[in-house]
């Protein structure tokens, strides 16, 4: 009696031309082109380091040796005002210099010579060159930032005292302010005008500067309340106190010669300030990619 047997064929592997070969090709091809265009722009800034420190630091710095130094020197700030003003300044640097570092190079890109369009020519989404802005943007925030601190304990000398057991927090926190600060440069530089940039200055980053806590903590407004409440609408203003809460120490309480407790300075509550800071990096880098695709496409 005859034995038949079954032989099953293997399927064959997927022609070089499938849709997932295509499709792998063309994350692969994306990628590539996205991180080219990343390491140009760092090259591009590690070359012009120095300009972009002296461009980014002057101000805050000057702020910090005025209202942290020169003030609790001369009696008009109480000792110990500069280690309540650091972290503002800390937030203030990360997200204005992420901010000017995608809005003013990109409202010169989409202006009459369109450079942009030499990005748009690379093989990749129009939603990932915003990205890519954002992302570069938000590195030199980063970088700001942490260039700050050496500086600012050779300003206030022994005024400089940063706690040193929540640097987990402040790492998240500055990471987070500044791609809040990217973004947000990310929407305004898509919906200003080059002949409007002076007009930003005056209406969006004057504002921006002085209801965002920089000089103050959020918990002692509580005698003005209705401003209070406007600070809860600007991003700096969460930064501000993430920072305070992951740099400011508490402080000893004495009476007599004894310590007899320590005072924790009050600040907006981590969870509200972590909430906050990732919204509004959602919020505007949602709007910002529709913005951007508007400009950049006919």
């Amino acid at each position: 009696m005859a034995t038949t047997e079954t032989i099953q064929a293997q399927p064959a592997p997927p022609p070089s031309g499938a849709p997932s070969a295509r499709r792998e090709s063309g994350f692969t091809l994306s990628l590539t082109a996205f991180l080219a265009i990343l390491r140009r722009d760092l090259v591009v800034t590690a070359r012009d380091f120095i300009p972009f420190l002296l461009q980014t630091l002057i101000q805050p710095l000057f702020f910090l040796f005025i209202f942290g130094a020169v003030l609790p020197k001369i009696g008009l700030a109480q000792a110990g005002f500069g280690a309540v003003l650091l972290p503002g300044i800390v937030a203030l640097t990360v997200i204005t210099t992420a901010l000017q570092g995608v809005t003013l190079p990109l409202v010169l890109d989409l202006g009459f010579a369109r450079e942009i369009d030499d990005r748009l020519l690379a093989p990749l989404p129009v939603s990932l060159v915003a990205i890519e802005k954002i992302i570069f943007a938000a590195l030199r925030g980063i970088i700001a930032g942490i260039v700050i601190f050496p500086l600012a304990k050779w300003i206030l000398g022994s005024e400089f005292n940063v706690r040193t057991d929540q640097i987990g927090l402040l790492v998240l926190v500055m990471v987070l302010s500044a791609f809040v600060g990217a973004s947000l440069g990310m929407m305004i530089g898509t919906l200003i005008k080059p002949e409007q940039i002076g007009l930003m200055f005056a209406l969006i980053l004057t504002p921006l500067l002085f209801t965002g806590c920089t000089y103050y903590p959020w918990s002692l407004l509580d005698s003005l309340k209705w401003f209070q409440i406007v600070t809860l609408f600007n991003p700096l203003t969460y930064a501000a106190e993430g920072m305070r809460t992951a740099m400011v120490p508490p402080v000893s309480v004495v009476v007599h010669g004894h310590v007899v407790g320590t005072y924790t300075l009050p600040t907006l509550g981590t969870g509200w300030v972590l909430l906050a800071l990732c919204g509004s990096i959602l919020i505007f880098t949602l709007i910002s990619i529709r913005t951007f695709h508007n400009r950049v496409v006919s």
